[in-house]
């Protein structure tokens, strides 16, 4: 199924997107598409039903903001230098271990938001990600095969961050991480029954129109489920909770000089294969 989430900011109304491309009300069944609907298998069977019987009312999708797929996410856990292309862009090693932080939940926005530069910034960057969302609650998983097992479904996810603020400054990268905007998620929720490979997927963005990531999950040091299988281990996830799970090569960072680091007016596209699309649109904070 596609989950999503549509209406104003704050004010989102679960929707569902059917296998002929129209867009259905799911507020007639559930609340929200958040954390205690992922994790009650007999209301996803409901509305699996429901979609397959055509009984949802459809919804005028025109001229609709797409929220992000999932609501009142708990927190959004980080995977940095998990492709093996990107950790040589970036001239490092690949870590022995994932390297772990956190975004705040409030960074999430919906995938078509205006994303904001922050004041200051100098080099605000792009990363196209596969996120993870947590369906079960996960607590110390002795297996990737367990952990997958406690994945929802999977999102599209732009983790935008500030390059000087997470390597600059000082402390740890939360500084570039987590300004307002930074993490543009959807446009759906996928669950997971229909993403039968999540090392097989393709990640692109491009930026005013030119292709700048081209990468593949196949690429992934750790696989998703080793990378939830490893935070579990760290710290419990529950329904709901994101986790991005790294970029490919092709970021700004990884540029020569003078790097292309986005600007106010610029145009970010990004997609994965199977789980939509992302436009966003850069302003002054």
């Amino acid at each position: 199924m596609k989950l999503l989430r549509v209406g104003p900011a704050g004010a989102e109304r679960p929707a569902l997107l059917d296998r002929g491309g129209v867009l259905r009300d799911l507020s007639v069944l559930v609340a929200d598409v958040d954390g205690e609907l992922l994790s009650d298998a007999s209301a996803l069977d409901r509305v699996r039903a429901a979609a397959d019987a055509g009984v949802l009312p459809p919804l005028a999708g025109e001229g609709l903001r797409v929220g992000p797929p999932v609501g009142r996410v708990g927190k959004v856990v980080c995977i940095g230098l998990n492709y093996h292309d990107h950790a040589r862009e970036a001239g490092a090693e690949p870590p022995a271990e994932p390297v772990v932080f956190l975004k705040a939940a409030d960074t999430v926005v919906g995938p078509d938001d205006t994303v904001l530069v922050p004041r200051g910034s100098t080099k605000t960057d792009w990363e196209v990600e596969l996120a993870v969302v947590i369906g079960r609650t996960a607590r110390s998983l002795d297996s990737a095969e367990e952990a997958l097992a406690h994945v929802a479904g999977y999102a599209v996810a732009h983790d935008v961050s500030e390059r000087e603020f997470q390597i600059e400054r000082g402390g740890t990268w939360d500084k570039g991480k987590n300004c307002e905007t930074f993490n543009p998620l959807g446009p759906w929720l996928v669950t997971a029954d229909e993403v039968p490979d999540p090392q097989d997927l393709r990640l692109r963005l491009w930026v005013n129109g030119e292709l700048q990531q081209d990468g593949s999950t196949a690429d992934q040091i750790f696989p998703v489920g080793e990378v939830v299988r490893y935070v579990s281990r760290f710290m419990t996830l529950y329904p709901g909770d994101v986790i991005n799970t790294g970029t490919p090569a092709g970021v700004a960072m990884g540029r020569p000089d003078p790097k292309p680091y986005l600007r106010a007016g610029d145009v970010v596209e990004l997609e994965i294969d199977g789980l939509g699309r992302q436009r966003q649109q850069l302003k002054d904070a």
